[in-house]
């Protein structure tokens, strides 16, 4: 395998403490608003006692005080990213592409959509600032989405520039994709520390296939797929969820086969009920309940039982005893999760939308771009921007010189905490959401 160095601007940045001992503003973000890289701790910290590690191991008691002072500096959640329900949003998902390779009956509207000139799509280097950003407030987890996200040219540097965020705190990077080019990218993406792929696929029939997708590619899905399980064999931890859009009259009648996709193979098939989206045609007669398929899945496994599951997931967790594999499903129009959502989008012209079925979205984008007459921000212009505000903090220049990276920070936090502090308690309930106006779902982000 090839390894592609994180060699952009903004990753030098970043990773970089500049000179003269000054830290960059992330990293006084760190400091200053502090993230919580663990929620479980002990009730009393003097249950850490350095009485229990034998007098003669050194390192075990070097270990046990490094424990000790962690979580005497644990610092609450960033307010930013909390709303005014108390739900704290550490999973961010990017759009990073409204192209795409097929033309899914339930995401784009049969006509296309036009593409939005390339000027107004968040740059590499915007995307990995807003992401080096959101992980400085106590994001965790970050999932690239799309459009098809493995259209974009260069997402393998992009997607290596985002895990070296793994040393500020982010913990997982994930993909969702429809797979027809991923066997071909996957094990550079594992290299970057890929942690899960959501594989978007309605259908096991190859000509069904084509009457969803509009489009030929179920034979490179399937590669991808087993590409997945074979690397996961070789040791590479990477969950795999194939995502299954259930629309009544297409393709209920296979909800069992996708079931036992999962009797021997470590994977979770997740059944999603069809939402309303732009242009998709949605009617509550083509939707199949979260229940409903339940029961047809029960008429051949009696036995499927709910599982626990954590508290932020999207979906309801069962299995069939003795097999493998996990089944998931999404409910989003019969059982909402809203109560305990922790997800934030960014679509690809730099939109923040707090809620996927709200039609509320502020500009990230403009207010990045401000430094720079509004354009887009390339490897160029970052380097440029960040080293006006590293010479003002460096005494070489005067305060009332251009604004600096530094203040623009503050600005964009305000900006995304008022946004955060606006999310409701719950989206629209299934008569209202079908009448509201709402973006496309490839130009929302899956």
């Amino acid at each position: 395998m090839v390894s592609i160095r994180p060699s952009q601007a903004a990753a030098r940045w970043i990773a970089g403490r500049g000179k003269h001992n000054l830290q960059c503003p992330i990293t006084v973000l760190y400091t200053t608003r502090g993230i919580v890289t663990s929620t479980t701790t002990p009730h009393n910290i003097s249950q850490l006692q350095e009485s229990s590690v034998p007098s003669n191991s050194v390192a075990e008691r070097r270990s046990l005080q490094e424990r000790k002072d962690a979580i005497k500096q644990a610092k609450p959640f960033s307010e930013f990213l909390t709303d005014s329900f108390n739900r704290e949003h550490d999973y961010l998902r990017i759009s990073i592409t409204e192209r795409c390779n097929l033309r899914c009956l339930y995401c784009m509207p049969e006509e296309g959509i036009p593409l939005s000139p390339p000027p107004t799509q968040l740059t590499t280097p915007e995307i990995f600032y807003l992401s080096s950003l959101f992980v400085s407030q106590g994001v965790t987890k970050i999932r690239l989405t799309g459009g098809e996200p493995t259209v974009r040219r260069d997402i393998l540097p992009l997607m290596h520039s985002i895990g070296s965020l793994r040393s500020k705190g982010l913990k997982e990077l994930a993909l969702t994709t429809n797979g027809i080019s991923l066997y071909r990218k996957l094990d550079s993406m594992v290299e970057a520390g890929l942690t899960g792929v959501n594989l978007s696929l309605d259908t096991l029939d190859p000509f069904q296939f084509q009457i969803m997708t509009r489009r030929k590619g179920f034979d490179a899905v399937m590669k991808s797929i087993d590409r997945v399980l074979e690397m996961k064999k070789l040791g590479a931890n990477v969950k795999l969820k194939i995502n299954c859009v259930v629309m009544r009259g297409l393709n209920e009648r296979e909800l069992i086969p996708f079931v036992e996709l999962g009797r021997e193979q470590d994977l979770e098939v997740r059944f999603i009920e069809y939402m309303p989206f732009g242009g998709n045609k949605w009617s509550q007669k083509k939707m199949i309940s979260f229940q409903e398929m339940v029961d047809i899945i029960r008429t051949k496994y009696p036995g499927l039982a709910r599982i626990p599951g954590h508290k932020n997931d999207t979906s309801k967790t069962y299995q069939v005893p003795g097999f493998v594999g996990k089944v998931g499903f999404i409910t989003s129009m019969t059982n909402d999760f809203c109560g305990t959502c922790n997800r934030l989008r960014i679509t690809s012209d730099g939109n923040l939308k707090v809620c996927l079925h709200g039609n509320t979205e502020v500009s990230l984008r403009d207010l990045l771009r401000e430094d720079n007459n509004g354009q887009p921000i390339d490897e160029e212009a970052f380097e440029r921007i960040q080293k006006i505000e590293t010479d003002r903090r460096d005494g070489l220049l005067p305060d009332e010189t251009i604004i600096g990276w530094g203040p623009r920070e503050q600005q964009l936090l305000e900006v995304i905490g008022a946004a955060v502090k606006r999310k409701q308690e719950k989206h629209a309930g299934m008569g209202e959401l079908e009448n509201m106006q709402n973006r496309p779902m490839i130009l929302i982000g899956g």
